[in-house]
């Protein structure tokens, strides 16, 4: 595993614990909040750098990634995905909508596996479905990368 991988990996997964902590109890200051998060880390902020443009891109378009989740969830009322479940969905819509450097079938794979590590066993179908049908629509190649 590339150190790039292993960053990206640690990143994805600090920005979806924000994620889950941001969907419990929503800041009134989010720079301040974000600056306690970053400060009880492992590794210095610089580090997360990744996880801040997910966190800041993911926040910016939750109404319309919500939208998305809406949509593809049949038969399923939103306000039962559990939090963190949608917390692993949002980051994953947010980079499959508007990360085209991140071919999607990766956001789907980092979003398993962080279903696998914070979620139940039957988490990590109902996320793959989801975001399977969100692939599906996106008009691109899944494995590939896009420079836009």
């Amino acid at each position: 595993m590339s150190s790039q991988f292993t960053q990206r990996r640690e990143c994805r997964a600090a920005a979806f614990q924000y994620l889950y902590a941001w969907s419990v109890n929503q800041p009134a200051n989010l720079g301040a909040d974000l600056q306690l998060f970053f400060e009880h880390l492992e590794q210095p902020r610089d580090h997360y750098a990744f996880a801040e443009e997910l966190i800041h891109g993911t926040l910016e378009h939750v109404a319309e990634i919500d939208g998305h989740i809406r949509s593809l969830a049949h038969n399923w009322e939103f306000d039962r995905v559990a939090r963190i479940d949608l917390a692993i969905l949002r980051l994953a819509m947010f980079e499959m909508l508007y990360r085209k450097d991140i071919p999607p079938v990766v956001s789907i794979n980092e979003a398993i596996d962080l279903s696998k590590q914070f979620s139940t066993s039957d988490s990590k179908r109902f996320i793959n479905g989801i975001l399977d049908r969100m692939k599906d629509k996106l008009g691109r190649d899944a494995r590939k990368p896009t420079t836009e």
